[in-house]
């Protein structure tokens, strides 16, 4: 039994929350529990052992787990009829009214949210419950499910986590509880950084002189050539971007449970607020969790990175300041997480506003500045749409303009948005990524929080482009540009249609990008070739800070033959078609269902399927393709009836838009295991620290979990 108290508090982040009588067994392996750094306090452990975490005690409210059951060992289980004794094998559960009973038997009784006691009536605050071995909701199969280890005697408690005692003789104390200061202008002093230069450095320099590379470019023409007596109206060319490599990014192949922190040589370092949900919704599991991830998110920035800490519910408040997560500087986050408690209702606004301030203020700033939201719930102070009007809702007032995207001034500073189980206002927390340039995550699997918060760090820890622009050229004097299609990134082109821009922003290492760009190519007389486009870049690095442009601009060119044979398209344009097909039907398809047409949005999305499936691309089995049709039938069914499309549908759609819209990877569903099909996007960086995340928490490296889906108990019902 006592391993399998283990087990639950390793795998709840609860080390710290619910003080469990030690047994022979645990003590016998508690070596092997502190290298399993599944919670924030034991996280801390690890960098300094002068840092002592107090275990909070219970309040009598409070749930209480026995191992040994009451004093009396002749007392019955009210529900089963059977006599509680110690060594049976059955854990027993004291409510906060004081009866007992038969842990297995209780969790039956409340699986549907009953809270009254059996015996006394008593209204109970805290409900136990048995984890399911698979209870993602609807029944349905995900695309690449994964799982944890399957074990009968793991349990799990919703209850109210106590807020650490924290020890007053520790300068760290003071920092918790010290009023606000009127301007975030603490933060704490950086290292000395590159001077900041205005001379422009080649590409070829770059490659010379800075180990991380140049962004790699290649272009591909829709065919290869066109009859000299034919016209072409938009003519697609492919331009492929990918971004260099970290000199010192880790091997995949290497032991994973032997990885060193992330190297910060070769890296730009990271100013990251985190904005979290603490309302009341959160209480229990969720909050337990979402400590651990947060122990994580810490253990993995580097000595150079800065972390503030948000948390939100009918206000906010900052709890940590920007420090640096040097050892001391780690403790002390550590201990401003395990602070958190849940109460209150949900204000995203303020949450944001004061993450902004952080940012906003600062005295001094590294060159990677990023937003972390997480919620679980509806903002109810702000979002508000206009008395007797269908308008739609102002989600853009939940942002503040110092930090918009678009803006035109001010900071841009992208606001990474995590979706916490069933009841989030996930049009709210889209509306707010994508404003900001950010991604949107949608966790519906609570056991995924760790691993979503480890994908999106492993590409802000590896930012190697900033700023970038794109540019493209017509070279022949009779062609024009018709369009560029880029998703969500901006584009312009100057009037008489000869030249266009996209400005694409920051790269993660590693990560690609795919933009079409169609023109129109007339007849002509006597050519065998012709050049279309000039395609060139500027950006800046965001180490030296020195802007690098590409001097020798890429040219696409065709042939143009009296006659060509049979010309196959290709398969890189195709692809790349396919992509934007599936995401314009996403869009489509969520627009129909938000107005209430949830067979249309289904037929939408199969028109598309079926579209795609006859494609060059699927043909030749692709594997975004084949991804693509996998998503696109995942959300046809999570459009079966309103109730899955309120409760994960819209979610798990906006979380792929945002995903194809920026060409990069976020949490969808209940997954972000590299081998998914939906994680088109993953670059290296992502894959390693979501394996480190996977094994840090398990010893077993090749995690198996069977996760549950992430929802308050009881469901609040979304308003209509």
């Amino acid at each position: 039994m006592g391993s399998k108290w283990r087990k639950v508090k390793l795998a709840l982040g609860m080390n710290t929350c619910l003080y469990v009588p030690p047994t022979l067994e645990d003590s016998s392996s508690s070596t092997a529990s502190t290298a399993r750094l599944s919670d924030a306090v034991s996280t801390a452990q690890v960098h300094g052992s002068d840092f002592r975490p107090t275990t909070p005690t219970p309040s009598s409210s409070g749930l209480r787990l026995s191992l040994t059951g009451p004093k009396s060992s002749k007392k019955t289980c009210a529900i089963c009829l059977t006599t509680m004794k110690t060594g049976q094998g059955h854990a027993i559960f004291t409510a906060e009214c004081s009866h007992s009973f038969h842990f297995h038997c209780i969790t039956s009784n409340v699986k549907h949210g009953n809270q009254i006691c059996p015996i006394c009536r008593a209204k109970w605050k805290e409900i136990p419950f048995q984890s399911p071995i698979s209870d993602l909701p609807h029944g349905r199969s995900r695309i690449n499910p994964v799982g944890w280890p399957q074990d009968d005697g793991w349990m799990t408690v919703l209850r109210r986590l106590p807020s650490p005692r924290l020890d007053t003789s520790r300068q760290s104390s003071a920092i918790f509880h010290a009023p606000e200061p009127v301007v975030f202008d603490d933060d704490e002093v950086l290292d000395d950084q590159p001077e900041i230069t205005e001379r422009s450095t080649s590409a070829t320099e770059a490659t010379d002189n800075n180990t991380i590379g140049t962004i790699d470019i290649k272009t591909y023409a829709e065919v290869t050539a066109v009859p000299r007596s034919a016209s072409h109206n938009d003519f697609t060319v492919l331009i492929h971007l990918k971004a260099p490599a970290t000199s010192e990014r880790q091997d995949s192949h290497r032991n994973l449970s032997e990885l060193p922190p992330v190297s910060e040589n070769t890296r730009a370092p990271v100013d990251l607020v985190t904005v979290l949900d603490v309302s009341g919704s959160m209480a229990g599991t969720k909050l337990a969790l979402l400590k651990r991830a947060m122990g994580f998110v810490i253990e993995n920035l580097g000595p150079s990175d800065r972390l503030s800490v948000i948390a939100f519910s009918s206000t906010a408040r900052r709890l940590f300041p920007l420090r640096r997560m040097t050892d001391n500087g780690r403790q002390q986050a550590l201990q401003a997480v395990n602070s958190l408690i849940s109460n209150g209702g949900t204000n995203i606004a303020e949450g944001l506003r004061k993450g902004a301030k952080v940012l906003v203020d600062r005295k001094w700033k590294n060159p990677v500045g990023s937003i972390i939201l997480l919620s679980d719930g509806q903002d109810t102070y702000t979002v508000s749409s206009p008395a007797g009007s269908r308008a739609r809702t102002d989600y853009q007032s939940l942002l503040p303009n110092s930090i918009c995207h678009n803006n035109g001034e001010g900071l841009q500073i992208p606001v990474h948005a995590f979706g916490f189980g069933a009841d989030h206002d996930a049009a709210s927390m889209h509306s707010i990524s994508e404003i900001s340039g950010g991604t949107f995550s949608f966790i519906e699997a609570e056991g995924v929080i760790q691993d979503a918060f480890a994908q999106c760090i492993g590409g802000l820890l590896s930012v190697v482009v900033q700023e970038l622009q794109v540019g493209v050229e017509c070279v022949h004097p009779s062609l024009q540009l018709s369009s560029i299609k880029a998703g969500s990134y901006r584009t312009s082109m100057v009037e008489d249609g000869r030249m266009g821009f996209i400005d694409v922003g920051y790269l993660y290492a590693e990560e690609e990008r795919d933009f079409l760009v169609a023109v129109n190519i007339p007849v002509v007389c006597s050519y065998d070739e012709m050049s279309l486009l000039k395609v060139s870049y500027v950006y800046t690095d965001p180490i030296t800070k020195e802007m690098v442009t590409l001097e020798e601009a890429s040219e696409v060119k065709i042939g143009r033959p009296e006659i060509t044979g049979e010309l196959v398209v290709s398969v890189e344009v195709d692809r790349q078609r396919n992509r934007l097909c599936a995401a314009e039907a996403m869009s489509e398809a969520r627009a129909a269902a938000e107005s209430g047409d949830l067979a249309g949005a289904v037929s939408v999305l199969e028109s598309c399927r079926r579209v795609l499936s006859e494609t060059a691309s699927a043909r030749a089995g692709d594997r975004l393709c084949l991804a693509l049709c996998a998503e696109l039938k995942e959300m046809q069914e999570r459009m079966a009836n309103r109730h899955v499309y309120e409760a994960s549908g819209r979610a798990y759609v906006l979380s792929g838009l945002s995903s194809h819209s920026l060409q990069r990877a976020t949490a969808r569903g209940d997954s972000v295991d590299s081998t998914s099909l939906v994680q088109a996007y993953q670059t290296p960086s992502m894959v390693d620290m979501v394996n480190r995340s996977q094994t840090m928490v398990f010893a077993n490296p090749t995690p198996q979990r069977s996760l549950r889906p992430a929802q308050s108990f009881p469901t609040r019902s979304r308003p209509r």
